[in-house]
């Protein structure tokens, strides 16, 4: 019998390996069962049918900045932003003595597949951000909008600019027709009537699959290669625990609002022609006067930074800041290089513009909101 090959000897030996690193790593596995994720303590201070908002608890003392208030998207969870003590920009920024809320829209559920953009972003957004006015005696507070959280509150200031007194938007899509969006290829392309006519609320298993099939390598095999060669550090192993768990607790998308928001930004890319409209009244973005952060990464596959850059060409405001960060869309919140870098140069950016945003902005009464439908 002919002995095998070089090139399938060392294959057995990569498949042993294999094998031994399982069977070792498994009870570290195990051990790490459920993970807890968000580390820093907060309040929840208001509360609208299924969206809480919430409040930190200081950790270092106040910068005495006017508070920031934090719109994620709907499509995940927004505790990536606090995910645990190392990686936390949420954390970071509490220790640059920063007061944070933080939107959280919950889990929509049958009751809700009618709720549109409108209730989301004048109804929602609005009443949380009024809640943050009322509670501190201000006029205008800053806005820190993330991915399609950003794109909700670029909507927000424009029609609400007296209230916003800086924005600051982090992995936000503008342009949602760039040639290297490949989720807006997806979008585009995609019969958004028939599936949320079938589907009343959009699952979010559907979502998940659809941003895995972006790059299944990286998002399916590559990581859990890379698993195994960690399988022996119970840190490690918890740390990767906890990215699935983020990764696939995704909400279920109101069908009227995910409807709205494919239709009209993938596919006809109203927020650069200028052609939104919310309660009727049309968004501007060169409405938006007051100080403008843009964070985005370099090597983000789900908004690419040509979705992000030409927001700096569509706003009003004078003081506009770009801010590239070597990383990905999730490496933005978790990354060690974000971690360090970011936290302070926002932290820095927001305390410049506090002072000129005080003296634009004086108290005012209470603005009634719209009760969502």
């Amino acid at each position: 019998m002919n002995e095998p090959g070089p090139d399938l000897q060392a294959a057995l030996r990569e498949v042993l390996e294999l094998n031994r690193k399982l069977a070792e790593g498994l009870p570290t596995l195990q051990a790490a069962g459920a993970v807890e994720v968000g580390c820093s303590d907060k309040d929840a201070v208001f509360r609208d049918d299924k969206v809480t908002l919430y409040r930190y608890r200081p950790i270092a003392p106040s910068a005495g900045v006017a508070p920031l208030l934090i719109a994620y998207a709907l499509v995940n969870r927004p505790y990536m932003m606090d995910l645990q003590q190392d990686r936390s920009l949420i954390r970071r920024l509490l220790e640059q003595g920063i007061d944070i809320y933080l939107i959280d829209w919950g889990y929509p559920d049958g009751a809700d597949r009618f709720l549109d953009l409108d209730d989301y972003i004048n109804g929602f957004m609005h009443r949380c951000l009024q809640h943050v006015l009322d509670t501190h005696g201000i006029a205008s507070t800053h806005l820190l909008g993330v991915c399609q959280g950003g794109t909700f509150s670029l909507c927000y200031a424009a029609l609400h600019p007296a209230r916003v007194r800086s924005l600051v938007t982090m992995v936000t899509p503008v342009d949602f027709q760039t040639p290297e969006n490949l989720l807006s290829k997806w979008a585009r392309h995609l019969d958004v009537d028939a599936l949320v006519d079938s589907t009343g609320n959009v699952p979010g298993e559907l979502l998940n699959a659809a941003f895995v099939s972006l790059m299944p390598f990286r998002l399916l095999q590559q990581k859990y290669v890379n698993l195994i060669d960690t399988l022996q550090e119970p840190r490690q192993v918890e740390n990767f625990m906890r990215m699935e768990k983020w990764i696939f607790d995704s909400p279920d998308q109101a069908g009227a609002a995910f409807r709205q928001f494919v239709r009209w930004f993938f596919q006809e890319n109203r927020l650069v022609n200028g052609s939104v409209e919310l309660g009727g009244r049309r968004v501007d973005l060169r409405r938006i006067t007051q100080p403008v952060l843009n964070i985005y990464g370099r090597h983000d596959h789900l908004v690419p930074p040509s979705a992000s850059i030409p927001l700096a060409r569509h706003v009003g405001t004078r003081d506009y800041t770009a801010l590239e960060m070597d990383v990905g869309h999730i490496g933005m919140y978790v990354s060690g290089k974000s971690q360090k870098q970011l936290p302070e140069a926002l932290a820095t950016w927001l305390k410049k513009r506090d002072q000129a945003g005080k003296k634009r902005s004086q108290p005012c009464r209470p603005e009634s909101a719209r009760k969502s439908t």
